[in-house]
């Protein structure tokens, strides 16, 4: 069987895809963590919600990495949009993670080193292969008309910070990370899995464009529900083409 994988959203709707697709699964209650452990195909998968913001996503994947011994890490969610060619429901990649808020240098005197985090380049190879065998395309090549609901992704620069972005602060983020989408976990889980020597991708679903508050945001819950599961379907297929 291949190496165990960690999958992890923020919130319980990001991964309730993942609980309800493995086979011979349990339960466990540790580390401030509902953990759920399964199989999907020939893979052994570990999954958890591990809550909002930095500080949870990194607790999160270091229990996962060193309680069940992963070497992979997989961030599934939704996200705000940033880049104007990206509608509702399209996808970034992770291929760039950055911290907002945080004085990165200071983060950079400790291992691994970085300013800047990645997820792992042939798990961002096998995401795009997964896209666009599902007829997505590339978002930066076919850029769409208003009326045009073809399905698009991007391998893309992903903001991470403690803060929901909206209104002015959609700008500022723009101007300080050139970032595709934003939302509160992504480089924290990527920089776990570099401090670690793990891969990793993160994944997400545009599930609004910035521009609406949080309340706001949360009353459309079926329709979260329903991106979050376009980011954890992909997830699952990801999974399925590991070696």
């Amino acid at each position: 069987m291949a190496a165990t994988v960690a999958i992890i959203g923020a919130l319980e709707k990001e991964v309730a895809q993942i609980y309800d697709a493995l086979a011979e699964r349990s339960t466990a209650r540790e580390a401030g963590l509902t953990v759920a452990r399964g199989v999907l195909g020939d893979v052994q998968v570990v999954a958890c919600t591990a809550g909002m913001g930095t500080v949870n996503a990194a607790a999160a994947t270091q229990h996962l990495l060193s309680a069940y011994g992963a070497r992979t890490v997989i961030f599934s969610g939704i996200a705000g949009g940033l880049n104007p060619v990206l509608h509702i429901n399209d996808v970034v990649i992770g291929e760039r993670l950055r911290y907002l808020d945080t004085d990165t240098a200071l983060i950079a005197e400790s291992t691994p080193g970085l300013e800047e985090f990645s997820s792992t380049p042939a798990l961002v190879d096998v995401a795009e292969a997964v896209l666009q065998a599902r007829g997505w395309v590339d978002a930066a090549e076919h850029p769409a008309a208003a009326s045009d609901s073809t399905p698009r992704y991007l391998r893309g620069t992903i903001a991470t910070g403690n803060r929901f972005i909206t209104g002015a602060l959609r700008d500022a983020v723009v101007a300080q990370t050139g970032a595709d989408c934003g939302e509160m976990e992504g480089a924290a889980v990527a920089h776990i899995a570099a401090k670690n020597g793990a891969d990793c991708l993160v994944l997400r679903a545009i599930s609004d464009n910035c521009d609406e508050s949080y309340d706001a945001l949360c009353e459309r819950s079926f329709e979260l529900e329903d991106y979050a599961c376009t980011a954890s379907s992909l997830v699952l297929e990801i999974v399925r083409r590991l070696p």
